[in-house]
């Protein structure tokens, strides 16, 4: 399975274990940025860690420090291997391209419908540099 997403920020491409969230996600309190855990009790994922797995996110919850979590994450090396985003998240993503200004090495961030995510749940999933979201062989 493939499917060509929008990248949103370029960055490393990324290959792992496919996260799907099913319900949206505040990364201020939401995520703790040193060990890349879900730490939000209410969330229905709480305690996955987000690390090294491609990241499905249905939403995200507004905060303007989602931007500074998500740069920790990455100096912490805590941050996904890649981003799939139903929709632009501006405060988010301006985590990444900050990061990135910084000289830290940042994962992609693409957006894909999110009618595709489950396909991807319990896979290994890639994150092409053109913007290829590929169930990994």
């Amino acid at each position: 399975m493939s499917a060509r997403a929008e990248i949103l920020v370029s960055g490393k491409a990324g290959e792992g274990e496919a996260l799907v969230l099913t319900a949206p996600i505040s990364f201020w309190g939401g995520v703790d940025p040193r060990t890349g855990r879900i730490a939000d009790v209410r969330h229905p994922q709480h305690g996955e860690v987000i690390a090294g797995r491609v990241l499905f996110l249905p939403g995200t919850i507004g905060s303007s420090s989602a931007s500074a979590v998500l740069m920790e994450l990455v100096h912490n090396g805590r941050v996904p291997a890649a981003l799939v985003l139903h929709e632009p998240d501006a405060i988010l993503l301006l985590g990444l391209i900050v990061a990135r200004e910084m000289g830290w090495e940042t994962p992609m961030a693409v957006r894909l419908d999110r009618g595709a995510f489950d396909t991807y749940q319990g896979t290994a999933v890639t994150v092409a540099a053109d913007g290829a979201v590929t169930v990994a062989v």
